[in-house]
């Protein structure tokens, strides 16, 4: 494979494919490593989120299959939203990552498998409090926008011990109060909401439930 990144074909595009250059099939072509299917789940998922930079992308839950041939190595990417603005930079991470691989490297974007909240990892969701983000709770279903159901019009009393909310709880990632409110569902980016936690009074950002 060319030490280089280039792009065989047309320019790349929403919906288009990343494509690196073969350098030779040959398995000692430069210490070239053909890598089995568990080995390359593993160098993707060391590619972090270009936004979020202490998360893996499949930490998130944005890789589908990792389809391997003779020749040619397929990665499913599924995008957080239509028109999410870090998919190219993701797609060039995943093929400089597996540069070492001598087979042709495509990944597609693809929404065959829709991208949900629930797709992040439990590993994810920990590194995301970390960051400051609030991971939520699973989607419950039968609920055409939940991201609306989050709303509050007023903040939510703490509840007593052994009492649960109606709505799934949004906790503060910074100070862990319940005491939350959506505060705006346009964050920063197009899957991002802003919240405001009544205890510690300060913002802070989640995931839209989808």
């Amino acid at each position: 494979m060319a030490v280089d990144r280039v792009h065989d074909g047309p320019a790349i595009g929403p919906g288009g494919d990343v494509v690196i250059a073969e350098r030779s099939r040959s398995h000692s072509d430069g210490g070239s490593t053909v890598l089995s299917a568990t080995e390359l789940r593993a160098a993707v998922d060391e590619v972090a989120d270009p936004e979020i930079p202490n998360v893996s992308i499949v930490e998130l839950g944005m890789i589908g299959t990792i389809e391997a041939d003779g020749d040619r190595i397929r990665v499913e990417l599924l995008p957080t939203f239509v028109g999410c603005p870090a998919l190219e930079v993701i797609r060039d991470a995943i093929g400089r990552r597996l540069a070492a691989d001598p087979r042709e490297v495509r990944v597609d974007v693809s929404f065959a498998t829709p991208w949900t909240s629930d797709r992040i990892t439990a590993s994810g969701r920990e590194k995301l409090r970390r960051s400051g983000f609030a991971p939520l709770p699973p989607v419950r279903s039968g609920r055409a926008l939940p991201m609306l159901g989050l709303a509050s019009p007023a903040i939510p009393p703490a509840p007593a011990e052994g009492e649960e909310f109606d709505e799934p709880v949004v906790p503060c990632p910074l100070c862990g109060s319940a005491r939350t409110t959506l505060e705006s569902p346009f964050g920063p980016t197009p899957c991002r909401m802003i919240w405001h936690c009544a205890d510690c009074r300060q913002p802070f950002e989640a995931f839209k439930p989808i």
